[in-house]
């Protein structure tokens, strides 16, 4: 909440009263953002880059995430928002901007969205750039309440994804119950795919699925050129891992196009 009362300063009533919602209070860790790029093999070109909390010395998002207690996922949650967008338009960003949000932190989309609009227009940063990944590696509480939250934010023209899928809660129910733009594949599914038939058999049916139901996919945690290699040749062109780029703190990595 500190960072928010900063962030915002002489703001109206309206979001004032967001920043100071079901009682938030102040956090005690300062954050920064890294980025990561999400790179379009086919092109070279870097598709959009998403957001990794840190701390404030670039310490890991596990670091940050396990010091926030459940009744403070609220403001963490909307701190994170606000600052990725800060952070992206200081930094020049032109493409597309991946945030990760809570669906458990978001009580009500129409209210909860208010300082993340309210960011973009302080800063400038276009809403229409806006990709929102619900994570299937969290068990979600309500998953109707999700539900509501993802329609809510395709209405209002975010690109929707869901990250980590394959790492298990509900992936599947997921894809079933909303469609969302883009289907990013857990890097468990993409580890040492070039030498595993049955990761190939796997990744080869979510990739016509989401073809089926006119969703993208991204392969995450892609470390090789033989991991590359096999899911270009699958179809897949829309890349993020280490091979690529690793995360810069505050930065905007140029990908390493040679291993395309």
């Amino acid at each position: 909440m500190m960072y928010l009362s900063e962030f915002f300063g002489d703001a109206d009533d309206e979001i004032i009263g967001c920043i100071h919602c079901k009682g938030a209070r102040p956090l005690n860790k300062r954050m920064k953002m890294a980025f990561q790029p999400i790179v379009d093999v086919d092109t070279r070109e870097v598709f959009a880059y998403e957001a990794l909390v840190r701390g404030e010395n670039g310490e890991s998002a596990w670091s940050v995430i396990s010091a926030i207690s459940q009744e403070d996922m609220y403001t963490f949650d909307q701190t994170c928002r606000v600052l990725a967008i800060e952070t992206a338009q200081r930094l020049g960003m032109q493409t597309y901007l991946s945030i990760n949000f809570l669906p458990n932190a978001v009580y009500e989309p129409a209210t909860c969205i208010r300082l993340t609009l309210a960011a973009g227009r302080k800063v400038g940063f276009p809403p229409e750039r806006l990709i929102f990944e619900m994570t299937e590696s969290e068990k979600i509480s309500d998953p109707a309440h999700a539900l509501r939250i993802i329609r809510d934010y395709q209405k209002r023209g975010f690109l929707t994804a869901i990250d980590d899928f394959g790492a298990g809660h509900s992936g599947l129910n997921l894809l079933a119950d909303f469609q969302p733009h883009i289907v990013k594949l857990d890097m468990a599914l993409t580890r040492d795919i070039d030498k595993d038939p049955v990761r190939q058999a796997i990744v080869g049916g979510v990739i016509g699925t989401c073809r089926a139901l006119g969703c993208r996919i991204v392969a995450e945690g892609v470390e090789t050129r033989e991991e590359l290699d096999t899911l270009r040749q699958m179809g897949v062109h829309l890349i993020q891992g280490y091979l690529l780029a690793m995360p810069a703190l505050e930065a905007l990595p140029e990908p390493d196009y040679s291993v395309c």
